[in-house]
């Protein structure tokens, strides 16, 4: 498991803006070449327009010319670890794969995952063939 990864996620968390629910989360993606891309949840008033952690360093990584991704981190304070939600795993499976997940807390506690194992059955392109 990669403490630098997860400190990465964790400073990434602090950059969250959370002012509706207060729950700030961190994501860092590591790519193929090893540079980490990393995001913080982004809420709106409007919820519906909120955008996670995960999906932010996702798109940031992708718009950077990013292709290729091992794994990533993610953090959140909350006492069980907290994995991410169903719109984050379908970006993940699409952009990434059966990337290793893993998940942290700001107290040091941390599981490591794939993603099939949170998204059995996904769909991706090779329905749409």
């Amino acid at each position: 498991m990669s403490d630098a990864l997860c400190a990465a996620a964790i400073a990434a968390r602090e950059h969250a803006h959370a002012p509706f629910s207060q729950f700030r989360v961190g994501a860092a993606l590591e790519d193929s070449s090893g540079r980490v891309h990393t995001g913080c949840n982004i809420e709106n008033a409007t919820y519906g327009l909120t955008i996670c952690a995960e999906r932010v360093a996702v798109f940031k990584a992708i718009s950077e010319g990013a292709r290729e991704f091992g794994r990533i981190a993610i953090a959140a304070d909350t006492g069980d670890l907290t994995p991410p939600c169903g719109a984050c795993r379908q970006i993940l499976w699409e952009f990434c794969g059966d990337i290793e997940i893993i998940l942290v807390n700001i107290q040091g506690y941390r599981e490591s995952l794939r993603l099939s194992g949170l998204l059995p059955r996904p769909f991706d392109a090779s329905f749409l063939k």
